[in-house]
């Protein structure tokens, strides 16, 4: 029993953090169940019968979580297209009869021989979820609450994000539900697995969306990184750190104050804001364990190739950034296995042609062959971290010395926090093995891309962030590798760390630059710290050197500056803290919000037909009404139905209009006709301009926001009321 103690206090925690925060019991054991009997289970199955290796039990249900995800989004896919959704169920009932009907596949309700993980392997990571959900209540939970107005407190994607949970719910193939009649080019998957979740349990998508739903990806996730980390390292201890060096990791930021840029990022940071980023990290996860085997000459078994087909159709729709990351590993993995072996990498050749054929299908099919507002621009993620750092406005750009200076420091910051790869050089072959050169291609290609690339809203970081647990398991490997061959003693190793630890507080407070500079502050003096950080390490190094003998004094540098680097936004935030920066940049009082808009979006979502086309005068942010700000999408996400026009920030045609220096939100609608014909029906309505809704544009529903800015009080006498609550009235065009 004590076996199972670790996962049972930590389920027992994450009820308790769950009710507290709004979701009843009821909602939570109904998706518990359904993530057991419809996921992890079935999952499970099809796992040990694939795919024959040692795993713990907790590897086997996190593969078997990770699998069920990506095998329910096909099945649901097809169940949607037909009109049955609940015809998902199909998967699992059918997995579970298959594993009792055939006699060879019985044996798999019990499994093989399973490894006996430490004790203290299972309460590490058991912890590690328990911080995440800590994590995710303080950040995500505590900022709003599942009731208007309190809802609208959260981040601009989040109801894009229920939006399209709601258009899965309803259609299929999706289109955008914010403008009707305009395809989806999007990585959808994780939608159409909450829509999923939502037709089986009953649960709200508002509910999965904000609380629910990426608690057991996250939880699969630390114990599929960990399960990486130990294939790689050969040791517990080692997938552990792994995992804490992929939550923790950052880039040092060696300023005052409270700017974030250099220590944004990881999905602990980004999974609540980006659940596609959150979903394409699991997935991508098994992607590369298999991959790693298959390259261990385990290329002849047929399971592992059928699994990895799975779930890289499953990253295809999950994420765009994973699959251009892979590539550019296979590339490097194929290279050197050609040149090192001096025969055909046939299993990275094969994987390389299935996922480059995955990324042509994404590209063209479900992206529409549209660029999604990525554009090739060396170098302009470094603009917009210089002006972070100067205080200068969008507008202003630096010059060319400057820019290339910035670029230097980000470049050497991210060298110091990777830097325990070095640890391998003392072991040349481990260097060109091709695990650690999948590996460490998917980190460069992810820092690569977030220099080469530019997006709206900067998220082209998305590459970086989805690279992290790769370098990072590769760069605990290196300092395992280099303090096991020095034979370092645990004090000494714990005192470099201290130094390291300490170095991280000192060089900031001594240099005493802030960020942003103070006006008439030269950018120059942003590269002081980080002089200071070469030539403290330099010194620090040559003392060492003169000092000890051999291995043991770069085993203690690379134990320093692994110190520094990790947790570098940790480090940074307490820094800040102390030195007055206060954490947090002051945050202007948000908008009033109109009242009644949950209300009166579930009565319509209750007396409207799926397809229903409703028409509403909300299209800019509250507050945010000149210029607009277009990344207004409550109407549609609380409704589930599709607006003629609502926010058009996040259509793809609006982020193919976009360039670099631009605000995507701030760009006009291009269908001014369209336009028009919507405003005046709350503007100026009449029969005319009702009818004209109704018979051009199929508009059946009016959804007005009667505090809007020149809202007619006439549209009564032009269409029929049905619903009022608070500053929301609903009308009927005929």
């Amino acid at each position: 029993m004590l076996t199972w103690a670790p996962a049972a206090l930590t389920i027992g925690f994450v009820v308790a953090v769950l009710n507290r925060y709004g979701v009843s019991l009821s909602d939570t054991a109904f998706f518990g169940g359904y993530v057991v009997l419809c996921l992890a289970l079935p999952g499970l199955l099809l796992v040990r019968a694939l795919y024959s290796d040692s795993r713990t039990l907790a590897e086997e249900l996190a593969l078997g979580v990770a699998l069920g995800l990506a095998v329910e989004v096909g099945a649901y896919i097809v169940a949607r297209a037909v009109g049955f959704p609940l015809l998902v169920l199909v998967w699992p009932i059918s997995t579970y009869l298959a594993f009792l009907a055939v006699p060879r596949l019985r044996r798999h309700w019990k499994g093989g021989v399973r490894p006996a993980a430490p004790a203290w392997w299972s309460w590490a990571l058991a912890l590690i979820v328990c911080y995440l959900v800590v994590k995710g209540a303080y950040s995500h939970f505590s900022t709003g609450a599942l009731t208007w107005p309190e809802l609208a407190k959260y981040s601009d994607d989040t109801p894009f994000h229920l939006g399209l949970i709601g258009e899965l719910k309803h259609h299929m193939p999706p289109t955008s539900p914010i403008v009707a009649g305009e395809p989806l080019f999007y990585h959808w998957f994780v939608y159409a697995h909450w829509a999923a979740a939502s037709w089986v349990t009953g649960v709200e998508p508002l509910v999965l969306l904000l609380r629910l739903g990426l608690l057991p990806v996250l939880a699969a996730f630390v114990v599929l990184v960990a399960m990486l980390a130990r294939r790689v390292t050969d040791s517990w201890k080692g997938a552990v750190l792994a995992v804490a060096a992929t939550l923790f990791v950052g880039a040092p930021r060696l300023f005052l104050g409270s700017v974030g840029t250099f220590t944004w990022g990881g999905i602990h940071d980004a999974a609540w804001g980006s659940p596609t980023f959150a979903f394409g990290s699991l997935l991508f996860v098994p992607v590369v364990l298999l991959m790693i085997d298959l390259l261990r000459h385990r290329w002849c078994d047929p399971g592992p190739w059928l699994l990895l087909g799975v779930f890289l159709v499953a990253v295809m729709g999950a994420k765009a950034t994973y699959l251009p990351m892979l590539i550019v590993g296979l590339v490097a993995v194929a290279a050197i296995e050609g040149v090192r072996r001096r025969r055909v990498p046939w299993p990275a050749l094969v994987t390389l042609l299935m996922a480059g054929t995955c990324l042509v299908f994404a590209q063209f099919v479900l992206f529409g062959g549209q660029r999604q507002g990525l554009v090739i621009a060396p170098l302009s993620a470094m603009r917009t971290v210089w002006q972070d750092l100067t205080g200068m406005p969008a507008g202003v750009d630096p010059a060319l010395m400057s820019l290339l200076g910035v670029a230097l420091v980000y470049l050497l910051a991210w060298a110091v926090t990777w830097s325990p790869v070095l640890g391998l050089l003392s072991r040349p072959k481990l260097l060109i093995r091709s695990d650690v050169v999948l590996l460490l291609g998917i980190g460069a290609a992810g820092l690569g891309s977030m220099l080469l690339f530019d997006h709206p809203g900067r998220s082209q970081v998305y590459f970086l962030w989805g690279s992290y647990p790769y370098p990072a398991i590769i760069a605990v490997f290196g300092a395992l590798v280099i303090l096991r061959r020095a034979r370092a003693p645990l004090g000494t190793t714990l005192c470099a760390l201290g130094a390291g630890v300490a170095g991280a507080y000192a060089i900031p407070i001594l240099c005493g630059v802030r960020a942003p500079l103070a006006p008439g502050q030269t950018d120059t003096a942003l590269y002081l710290p980080y002089i200071t950080l070469v030539v403290v390490t330099a010194l620090g190094a040559a003392v060492l050197v003169a000092t000890r003998p051999g291995l043991r004094a770069w085993a203690l540098v690379i134990t320093a500056m692994a110190a520094i680097g990790l947790p570098a936004a940790h480090h940074a935030r307490v820094v800040s803290f102390v030195s007055g920066g206060g954490g947090q940049p002051a945050v202007a009082a948000a908008p009033a919000v109109p009242q009644g808009a949950l209300s009166a979006a579930r009565w319509l979502r209750a007396h409207s037909a799926p397809d229903d086309v409703v028409a509403t005068n909300v299209h800019c942010r509250w507050g945010f009404e000149n210029p607009c700000d277009s990344r207004q999408f409550w109407v549609s996400a609380l409704t589930e139905r599709h607006m003629l026009l609502e926010g058009w920030a996040f259509t793809a045609k609006n982020a193919d209009r976009w360039q670099p220096g631009q605000l995507e939100e701030l760009l006009p609608f291009w269908d001014r006709e369209r336009f028009a014909a919507n405003e005046a029906a709350f503007l100026s309505p009449s029969t005319d301009t009702i009818q004209r809704l109704r018979e051009r544009y199929g508009v059946r529903w009016l959804f007005v926001d009667e505090q809007g800015a020149g809202v007619s009080s006439t549209i009564g006498d032009h269409a029929r009321p049905m619903f009022r609550a608070g500053d929301f009235a609903v009308y009927r065009t005929g």
